[in-house]
């Protein structure tokens, strides 16, 4: 594998939005963290899009414990072949490449499927949303369910959006992949490197009190509930507890009292919720979309893993109540999972110190 140089001089740009708290960008603050504590190099971040009517400071106060120092653009001299600039997938952030001629430019993969959804326009759904509208005016109710995380509309913007036509993506010269998932997908992509993520590691150190454990299924609303919700149709007798409106806190303490955590949402990457439930001691059952497809994302054994048909939802029905009544022993079933998600720090810091290497 061919590595990254980094010179005696080389700084290391990392685009990331301003005061945004979520999981891209709580990635994208712990690489440059790595790189000035780890790799030993200069690394900033690079926040583009700072209001300054809005707010005082760029830095969201849930990453200033990371202490990264931060730019609001590049200088123009700093726009050389020694330096490096990271962005993450999304468009408004890859089309900030071609405004800079000579850094060395990279791509991190978080996702494919927000790779597509920030391509998404109002084109895309206009006549859907119309057809809706009228219908609402006309007979209050909608003819169509629309969900711009289905598989139809997924395909449909894959096909419309082709990454292999993509002149931000050309521009590039290389790309970071969280998942297996992602390196698969945009398989033409090349020189490409595998980088995933780690779970905090103040959250790796809870401790779950598993006599605790009470017989609910925790799910995620925001994550493939089309179908969940048709599971929780056909399973009136089992509680299902959704981690919707809640703090950070009481999503914590609603996955340590549950025994089963279930997810059938696109699996855009490496998802964070499926390995936080797994170390607060649930059972996870997904479905076999995107990451969940791939043993090296989500390393859990294939009976708790289904596709999202019908004819399934008795089998996964089933396969929750055997985790509620054998939980002790189902629970080892995930031993396993739980020891990778563990290493994952440690192995982003060898990945990293692989990929990018100091001359």
């Amino acid at each position: 594998m061919k590595k990254i140089k980094i010179y005696k001089n080389t700084k290391i740009y990392i685009a990331c939005p301003a005061n945004v708290a979520t999981g891209g960008p709580e990635l994208l603050h712990q690489l440059a963290y790595h790189f000035i504590n780890d790799v030993n190099t200069e690394a900033f971040m690079y926040y583009y899009n700072f209001d300054n009517f809005r707010f005082q400071t760029p830095v969201h106060p849930a990453y200033q414990m990371y202490g990264n120092p931060y730019v609001l653009r590049i200088p123009d001299d700093e726009d050389n072949e020694k330096n490096i600039l990271i962005v993450p997938e999304v468009l408004n952030v890859l089309s900030l490449l071609p405004k800079y001629k000579k850094i060395r430019k990279g791509v991190w993969f978080l996702g494919v499927v927000p790779y597509y959804l920030s391509r998404l326009t109002k084109k895309d759904y206009f006549i859907l949303r119309a057809i809706n509208k009228i219908f609402k005016i006309l007979i209050k109710n909608t003819p169509f369910e629309f969900d711009i995380t289905s598989q139809k509309v997924l395909k449909r913007l894959m096909q419309k959006y082709d990454y292999k036509n993509d002149p931000f993506l050309k521009v590039a010269d290389f790309y970071l992949f969280q998942s297996y998932y992602a390196i698969q997908h945009f398989s033409e992509l090349n020189p490409k490197y595998y980088l995933s993520d780690y779970l905090n590691k103040n959250f790796l150190e809870i401790q779950t009190d598993l006599s605790n454990k009470e017989d609910i299924v925790a799910y995620n609303p925001a994550k493939g509930f089309a179908f969940t919700r048709k599971i929780i149709s056909s399973a009136k007798d089992i509680k299902f507890t959704p981690l919707i409106n809640m703090t950070r806190d009481e999503v914590i303490k609603t996955l340590q009292r549950a025994k089963v955590y279930i997810d059938f949402g696109n699996h855009s990457g490496k998802d964070r919720i499926p390995r936080e439930a797994a170390i607060l001691g649930c059972c996870v059952i997904t479905g076999k979309r995107g990451s969940a497809a791939f043993f090296e994302d989500v390393p859990i054994p294939n009976e708790y893993k289904f596709e999202d048909k019908e004819e399934n939802i008795p089998k996964i029905i089933e396969k929750i109540k055997d985790c509620f009544e054998n939980f002790e022993e189902r629970y080892k079933d995930f031993e396993y999972y739980r020891n990778i998600i563990k290493n994952e720090p440690k192995k982003f810091l060898e990945d990293l110190k692989k990929i990018f290497v100091k001359v």
